[in-house]
């Protein structure tokens, strides 16, 4: 947003230089993010001067250029050697001294010294209007009527206005500040200074010939509407000062008519609109919205289809415009305008975004009405607009005021603790300063006790509802930088905050993952219905569909993320992309009882080999174990020590465990069943890991228990069991912590071994277990009767046979 400091100072005397000003709004929250200085004229006619030719001689080496003498000002008249045709002695003239750099209508820049013409010196240069840059004529030089004295700025005799322009980053939430007023009443509170709004005083009634009949019939979208109608005008180009005003800010101006809108809409904050009184038929106004698919043709020419929610502004026959949006075609105003209905309203915030977003508009009318503008402004916008019309365009005020306000907008009101303001603050400001701040904000004080007060908040400040926002307010104000750094950093906060983060959490997950070698991917939500088909576990009836999809194979949401995981690899192997390490966090779909329900999982996939062949190692497959390490890594970040494993019952799987935390299912993880991988043209083994990540969440400690290393050391002591094929190592490992809780810290298995050295429905597993003792060495007596009493559970408990 553009802000110029010479507006400014229309409402706010600004005796500050730009740039504390500059700092000033950006320590409110205003953000200043560029300050640049602009001229009416480029260079702002700097170097040139007043001057008036003394004496005036043919030069001897060159009939067209003459010799002359002028004063400029200075101690001595300076020799100026001019080539113009109407150059002569007593005239007052425009000079450009030694290094003046001038800025011609055409072409480039260039700079003024001091030369030899033809063997005369010249100190300067008499100038035509082209080289100065005011106008194009080179038939002569300039010749004044003026009276002020030599030496004056020629920037003065032209009027020439300087000026500042700030661009500021407004945030969302500042629809307030989205003009020079709004700005204004900030630098107000910040300076301890008054506003002075333009007075309409002047405004009168003309006569009433003009009117019309304006209707709302929908006054949920417009809640307010002002108009007027004025008469016999005159559309043609604005003046100066004008153009001056909206060029200063970026703005290109069309017609006075629209200018003034637009001039009032970046002074106020109000958008006004301008109908050509002749294109309202049958002299009647309604607000309404059409019906769904209606046509409508905009300024750009372009036909567009309405929306049954876009609000519209018609005349008996059809719409004139996109309310609060984009004018139309037919009802703009022309140079053969002569009569004008000027509109000013307060429009719904939400039926504007959702119509600009629906066509793809963004006007600076639609900006500021999306965000909420002022609905108690809309009379007073279009008095002041009608008199700024009236100076640049004549006409008369040929109707009445219509003001249509059925139901006012209330201020709010927002309880304030006194407390609350300096815990949130981290200081204490005193109550007398906070109400001034409040004061000067346009925010009056209601039911004010010791402990605090009611916040009576002008409905224009739609971001100002809570006690945080009117804190924030009073904190802007006083000055973030003046709020003392304490040694011990802390914050208080108003809100709440879940015990866990979620994205936090997932996160956290997604940098052990990728970590260990795993890559994220995304996918589809829409998938194949053929997938819940080929599986039992999958429940048909529980699909999810799309009313209106876009592929006949994408018809249903997902109820698992296997299927996508499957075409995600079956796409890289195609590439000779074979060994993939894969995560994905995603949702899945469910139609439970007529109820639809959405379950986050987070899944994980492993295929291939477990690592490329290089000298130190050779690659063999991957295999269940690789994700079941994981999956323990996953475990112990969680803090899940105790955990139940069961077969997983699933035909998703061919093999597999089903972990349970809390007597509830977790993590189903084993090797994918291959019918389903073939199905989707993957013929190497795939294992997969589908989480319950709600549930996963949940288990997230919200504290973490750290106890120092042992000051002993560990021993280890390997066994080799043999046990039936269904006995899994879960089993052996819960056994054997059972058996002996304070000195195992831990097991691995370094082999697991079937075949025809052992029976056929046998299994033999090679365990090292690590024992130590917190307070003391282990001696060899109680290492041995340790290890005896896990061979005695594993034989009784497990039927094991010990392979000496």
């Amino acid at each position: 947003m553009k802000i110029s400091l010479n507006w400014l100072k229309q409402y706010i005397d600004l005796p500050e230089s730009p740039e504390e000003i500059s700092e000033q709004l950006t320590s409110s929250g205003l953000e200043v993010e560029g300050l640049e200085e602009i001229e009416s004229i480029k260079g702002g006619l700097k170097g040139l001067v007043i001057g008036e030719v003394l004496t005036c001689e043919k030069h001897p080496g060159a009939d067209k250029l003459s010799i002359t003498t002028v004063d400029i000002g200075a101690d001595s008249p300076s020799p100026i050697v001019c080539g113009a045709p109407n150059v002569a002695a007593g005239q007052k003239v425009v000079v450009a001294t030694v290094n003046t750099i001038l800025y011609p209508s055409e072409g480039d820049s260039f700079k003024i010294k001091k030369a030899k013409i033809r063997g005369e010196v010249s100190e300067g240069m008499i100038c035509a209007e082209d080289e100065i840059g005011i106008g194009k004529g080179h038939d002569g030089i300039l010749v004044l009527d003026t009276n002020l004295p030599n030496g004056t700025p020629a920037s003065t005799y032209f009027n020439i206005e300087s000026d500042f322009v700030y661009e500021i980053g407004l945030t969302p939430n500042r629809a307030d500040a989205a003009s020079h007023l709004g700005t204004a009443r900030d630098l107000k509170a910040l300076f301890g200074r008054d506003i002075a709004l333009p007075s309409i005083e002047e405004f009168k009634v003309d006569n009433t010939d003009g009117g019309l009949k304006v209707t709302v019939e929908n006054e949920e979208a417009c809640p307010r509407y002002s108009a007027l109608t004025i008469s016999g005008v005159t559309v043609t180009n604005s003046p100066d000062w004008l153009k001056n005003r909206l060029n200063s800010i970026g703005i290109n101006p069309t017609n006075n008519i629209v200018d003034i809108t637009n001039y009032v809409l970046h002074s106020l904050g109000q958008p006004l609109h301008a109908f050509d009184r002749a294109a309202i038929t049958g002299d009647q106004v309604s607000i309404k919205t059409l019906p769904e698919g209606s046509t409508f043709t905009t300024l750009d020419e372009k036909e567009r289809k309405l929306s049954s929610r876009d609000l519209m502004i018609c005349n008996a026959e059809e719409g004139m415009c996109i309310a609060g949006v984009f004018g139309g075609m037919k009802s703009g105003v022309t140079e053969k305008t002569t009569d004008i209905f000027l509109e000013s309203a307060y429009f719904s915030p939400d039926f504007i975004r959702k119509t600009a977003q629906n066509h793809q508009l963004k006007t600076d009318a639609s900006f500021r009405y999306e965000r909420g503008t002022d609905p108690n402004i809309t009379v007073y916008a279009l008095k002041y607009a009608a008199l700024l019309i009236q100076e640049v365009a004549g006409g008369k005020i040929s109707s009445e005021v219509i003001d249509l306000y059925p139901k006012s907008i209330d201020d709010f009101k927002v309880p304030v603790a006194y407390k609350n303001v300096d815990r949130l603050i981290g200081k204490a400001i005193g109550n007398d300063r906070i109400n001034d701040i409040l004061k000067s904000l346009d925010i009056s004080i209601a039911d004010h006790t010791e402990d605090g007060f009611t916040a009576i908040v002008p409905a224009y400040r739609v971001d100002v509802q809570r006690e945080a926002d009117i804190i924030e307010e009073v904190l802007r104000i006083y000055g973030y930088n003046n709020i003392e750094l304490s040694d011990t950093l802390s914050s208080k906060f108003l809100s709440e905050f879940p015990q866990r983060d979620a994205d936090s959490i997932q996160l956290e997950v997604s940098r052990l993952l990728s970590g260990a070698g795993f890559n994220e991917i995304v996918t589809n939500s829409l998938t194949k219905e053929s997938y819940a088909k080929s599986a039992d576990s999958i429940a048909d009836d529980e699909n999810v569909h799309i009313l209106n999809y876009l592929s006949e194979e994408l018809t249903v949401m997902r109820q698992s993320l296997l299927f996508n995981g499957l075409e995600v690899i079956e796409r890289n192997i195609k590439r000779r992309q074979t060994n993939l390490n894969l995560y994905e966090f995603g949702r899945t779909y469910h139609k439970v009882n007529e109820k639809y329900k959405e379950r986050e999982r987070l899944a994980i996939f492993i295929t291939g080999e477990n690592l490329e062949e290089n000298w130190l190692e050779k690659k063999r497959p991957t295999q269940y174990h690789d994700l079941l390490q994981i999956i323990s890594q996953l475990l112990n970040k969680f803090g899940v020590q105790q955990y139940d494993t069961a077969t997983v019952d699933n035909d998703l799987f061919s093999y597999g465990i089903l972990i349970s935390a809390r007597k509830k299912p977790l993590i189903s993880l084993g090797k994918v069943n291959p019918k389903l991988s073939e199905n989707n043209d993957v013929k190497q083994e795939v294992f997969m890991a589908d989480i319950d990540w709600d549930f996963m969440k949940t288990l997230y400690p919200l504290s973490v228990n750290f106890k120092p290393l042992s000051k002993f050391p560990e021993v280890k002591r390997d066994l080799s069991l043999v046990v039936d094929k269904t006995i899994n190592f879960d089993q052996i490992r819960r056994l054997a912590m059972k058996l002996e809780r304070q000195l195992i810290t831990r097991l691995n298995v370094f082999d697991v071994y079937e075949g025809d050295k052992i029976g056929e429905n046998e299994k033999a597993y090679a365990i090292s277990f690590f024992l130590q003792d917190q307070e003391k060495t282990l001696n060899d007596k109680v290492i041995d009767k340790t290890m005896s009493r896990l061979i005695q559970g594993f034989e009784k408990e497990l039927g094991a046979i010990i392979r000496k």
